[in-house]
């Protein structure tokens, strides 16, 4: 079998967003997903073999970090990309200095961050018709 080169690294913002689009919204227009302050983020992909296979987020203010728009394509989801991306998040977290990183996560995919040390909160919303919960996590 042969085995798959894997890189992760920092990427431009609009090179998240056919990704973005793609897989958590695409039945909206593409200006759905691009996010205000998309500029001032720091920008994850993992590429498979070159190909930009997931991406996240994140945004620092205060000594906290917010990562959104984390999304896998659908095709490669159950094959751990999306858990060493978010694990690389957290180790970049590390670097930073953060206090903690939290995240609006779809309340379905609540037990996913759950395994990452992530912890519910009491603060729930719904956009788009999908419920979210409030996650986050200290870091050390």
């Amino acid at each position: 079998m042969k085995k798959l080169n894997i890189k992760i690294s920092q990427i431009n913002y609009d090179q998240t967003w056919p990704l973005r689009h793609k897989v958590m919204w695409p039945d909206k227009p593409l200006d759905y997903i691009k996010l205000e302050n998309d500029e001032s983020g720091l920008h994850y992909g993992l590429f498979v073999g070159g190909e930009l296979t997931s991406v996240v987020s994140l945004f620092i203010n205060d000594g906290i970090g917010q990562f959104r728009k984390f999304a896998t394509e659908e095709k490669e989801q159950g094959k751990g990309y999306g858990s060493r991306l978010l694990n690389f998040l957290f180790k970049e977290a590390q670097k930073q200095n953060l206090k903690e990183v939290w995240c609006n996560a779809r309340v379905d995919k609540a037990p996913f961050y759950q395994k990452f040390g992530m912890q519910t909160t009491d603060k729930q919303f719904n956009k788009g018709g999908i419920n979210y919960v409030i996650m986050n996590r200290n870091i050390k």
